[in-house]
Formats: structure tokens, sequence, C-alpha cells
């Protein structure tokens, strides 16, 4: 389509369109090194993920890692860290359940080529920071892939217009959660360290003037005068580094999540497996399910086409 000359093709608009309408992240506090790398994104639901997202979900991370560990235990953040890389390591799987199950519809309908876009590529060269941020861009490069196997299963009506939104807007749900997850935890350490030092108006917080077992003497713990320690003062509250709003209508942080031990953590954990495991049902079931029948059988079950599908027992099944 790119060679017709009756017509006109995207070229590059699209994509400074995408990136005119997002806030710059503002990296300018941020001193750790990074590691250059350049990604490429065709799908129109990965561009703008990465747009809204990935800043997000890497100064949030940043913060947990690095500047937390300034002021707050390590087995506090380490504590945080696992728990944001599960939940990465939740979306990927399912990702990789949704591909598989779209490469065997494929196979039982003997479909050899897939849906392609002729909009231009996104590539630009990003710093990842830490491995979350690493393994955050594979989950986006991963739904990436997806996309455009979706969009040729469609066509061919091997799934319904319906099971396919549905599942695009679970793993877009599932992918965004993962920004605001780091976004929330970060907030609840900012909090702790906040408290630490008096809040904003420098009055002495609770553990302010008693000594943490296991670390060194500091202006926390009201040991040290605030002007021992150049560049730094005790009644300064903990920088806003991870205060980037996400644009796609996450809400607000809520005021109750303070971490309130590994209790909290599982419960929410559970909560969120429990939706994850239900995120590519109907793409998984069926494509493990059409690779142990033909092609025929396969159309068969399907109702031979999009209207009958849509009353299929097993698209419901699925869609729910």
């Amino acid at each position: 389509m790119a060679d017709s000359t009756i017509v006109k093709t995207d070229q590059g608009g699209v994509n400074e369109r995408i990136l005119a309408r997002e806030a710059k992240a503002d990296f300018r506090r941020v001193e750790a090194a990074s590691l250059k790398m350049r990604t490429h994104l065709t799908s129109a639901e990965a561009k703008r993920l990465f747009v809204r997202m990935f800043n997000t979900l890497q100064l949030n991370a940043h913060f947990i890692s690095v500047i937390a560990r300034t002021r707050l235990e390590h087995r506090e953040v380490e504590a945080v860290e696992a728990t944001l890389r599960q939940e990465i390591d939740t979306v990927k799987e399912t990702l990789g359940h949704a591909i598989d199950g779209a490469e065997a519809l494929f196979q039982a309908n003997g479909i050899s080529s897939f849906a392609s876009y002729d909009t231009q590529p996104l590539e630009v060269e990003v710093g990842i920071l830490s491995s979350s941020g690493r393994r955050y861009l594979e989950v986006l490069n991963q739904f990436d892939q997806l996309m455009p196997l979706l969009q040729t299963l469609e066509i061919h009506e091997v799934i319904t217009t319906k099971t396919l939104d549905i599942q695009r807007a679970t793993l877009k749900r599932q992918i965004r959660n993962i920004a605001t997850s780091a976004r929330r935890l970060a907030t609840a350490l900012r909090r702790r360290m906040n408290a630490l030092t008096g809040g904003v108006d420098g009055a002495a917080g609770p553990a302010s003037h008693v000594g943490i077992q296991g670390r060194k003497p500091s202006v926390v713990d009201g040991a040290v005068p605030p002007g021992a320690m150049p560049g730094r003062r005790a009644d300064v509250p903990v920088p806003e580094l991870a205060a980037i709003e996400p644009l796609d209508g996450l809400g607000s942080t809520r005021e109750g999540a303070e971490m309130d031990g590994a209790a909290g953590h599982e419960e929410r954990a559970l909560e969120r497996q429990n939706e994850v495991e239900q995120a590519v049902g109907a793409i998984h079931q069926e494509g493990m399910a059409a690779a142990n029948c033909t092609p025929e059988e396969h159309r068969a079950d399907w109702g031979g086409g999009r209207g009958d599908a849509e009353h299929s027992p097993r698209t419901d099944s699925g869609e729910g």
C-alpha cells in the first residue's frame, strides 16, 4: 500500500502528534548512568503506552531503588522492588501465553502472513536506568508483537471484533497498572522518608531522634547536626522526583497506599494475579484447542463466520 499512487500514507506525522501531546519527563535530577537502547514500536497501542507510561515507570523505579535507599532500610526497599518485579513478570507471562495462543490459531487456520502497519514506526533512543525499566520495555515490545497478530485473526474472522477489543483493553490496563503501581509504591516510600525528617514543616517526626539499628548516625537520627552534612538539610522534604502524572485517566494516588507490611503486599498481589489470569483467556484457550483439531473442525466450532461466533458458547466463556 505504501507504493500505491491512489493512497496517501503516513510519513511520520502520526508519531509527531503522539509525542507532541505528552508532557516531557524531567530527568534533570537523575544522575545515574543509563544503558542507551533504540526502540522500534509499530502498533498504535504500544506507541501510546510507551510515551505515556515508560518515563513514569523509569522515574519511580529510580526513586525506589536509589533515592529511598539513602534514608530507609535496605530490606524495606528490597521488598518494594520485589513486588514491582513480580507484577512485571506476571504481565510478561500473560503476554507470552497470548502470543502462543495466537500463533496456534495461525497454524490451525492455515494463515501464513500477518497484518502490518502503514504508519511509520516509532523509533527513539531511550536510556534504561534500571532492571525494572528494561523489563518494562520488554513488556511493551511483547505487546507490540501481539497486536498485529490479533488484528490478523480478526480480519480472517477467526476471532470476533468484540473478542479483539476485550483482549486489547485488558492487556492495556495490565500494562498501565505496572506504572501506576510503581508510582504508588514510590509515594508510600516518600511519605515514610518525609516522616523521618519531620515533613514539610520540619517538625520532629516519630523517629527523628531515635537511631535505627544497623545504620550509621545521620541527620535523620538526630545524632549529626544539620550543618555537618553539606548539601542536605533535615528540614527539607524528599524531592518529588517521581511525581509525573500519567495521562490516560488513571486517577490520583490513593491516600491509603502506605504498605502495611507483607500481608498488604500479598493481598494486592493475589488480587492482581486473579485479574491477570483472565486477561487473555479467549486467545490462549482457543489457540490450544485449535492445535488439536483440523481447520474444518475449527471453523465449524466458530459457526463459520463472525455473526455466529459471537453467540457461540466458547466465545462467551472466553470474553468474560
